[in-house]
């Protein structure tokens, strides 16, 4: 038997876009390191499990990327974001360009 949720209970999703400023470019599996270990300092482990972050790989770039997560925690990701100051020997500082509902107007935003 498959549970079924009304609308109202399901969490919201948001899409944040952020760039990358860095003298060298950030791999994915080094950025995503440095982006959860950023948020479970901040939050903590129970906010880190409810704001369901997650770092998607197919739109991130060297100089930029974007993270899911619920409706709720978009200024606590943002703002751990704009705590990470280094990864590995590189530099680095991350600004929040966008946060949207949907990737596709996210993007669309962004190239406007």
């Amino acid at each position: 038997m498959k549970l079924k949720f009304l609308p109202s209970q399901k969490e919201r999703k948001r899409y944040v876009f952020f760039s990358i400023h860095s003298s060298m470019p950030v791999p994915f599996a080094e950025g995503k390191d440095a982006i959860n270990g950023s948020l479970l300092g901040w939050m903590g482990n129970s906010s880190f499990a409810r704001a369901k972050p997650w770092v998607i790989r197919n739109l991130w770039t060297p100089k930029g990327g974007v993270i899911q997560c619920t409706h709720r925690y978009v200024d606590d990701v943002k703002l751990s974001l704009a705590l990470i100051r280094q990864i590995g020997d590189a530099k680095v500082m991350f600004r929040t360009t966008r946060v949207s509902g949907t990737i596709k107007s996210g993007k669309e935003k962004l190239n406007s």
